[in-house]
């Protein structure tokens, strides 16, 4: 499995808004972003759905400040 396969297979979630909200961020920005973002999107994608659901919504935000770049762009797709 590729690495751009396994990162859009750890995409697909449990909570459909999270879902909806990784397809687009995939779509839209993920091609885009260097090798430190991606490392951090991964780091992102750890994080259970309900907290990453929280994060991406603005309502909490990583323990681990250097997500936050990505997050924003997450946030703002």
């Amino acid at each position: 499995m590729s690495d751009l396969a396994r990162i859009q297979w750890h995409c697909r979630r449990g909570l459909l808004e999270l879902d909806l909200v990784l397809q687009r961020f995939m779509d839209a920005r993920f091609d885009k972003l260097n090798a430190a973002e991606v490392d951090e999107f991964r780091e992102l994608l750890s994080y259970e759905d309900n907290d990453l659901l929280d994060m991406v919504m603005g309502r909490a935000e990583p323990v681990n400040t250097r997500l936050n770049e990505v997050l924003i762009l997450l946030r703002n797709v």
